[in-house]
């Protein structure tokens, strides 16, 4: 789970707990928005904790030696 969805679920489940005030039999909103919430919170933990354990890159530039060869021609130009 990325980021923005463990965002995403946050925020749905943050709108049926506090924002909604709907009755429906056998399914309490409330709770359904605390579940949201919780597995949004875990997947963003999670997350954060999986990419801040990938190893770093360094880069680094070195100089590159500019060495200019030069090779002599062994065909002598034609006479004029």
């Amino acid at each position: 789970m990325g980021i923005g969805a463990s965002l995403f679920l946050i925020a749905v489940g943050a709108i049926l707990t506090f924002a909604l005030d709907v009755s429906i039999s056998g399914l309490d909103l409330d709770v359904v928005g605390w579940i949201l919430m919780a597995v949004g919170a875990a997947g963003l933990i999670l997350t954060t904790v999986i990419w801040s354990g990938r190893r770093r890159t360094v880069v680094t530039n070195t100089p590159v030696d500019r060495r200019v060869i030069e090779e002599s021609d062994p065909v002598p130009p034609p006479p004029m």
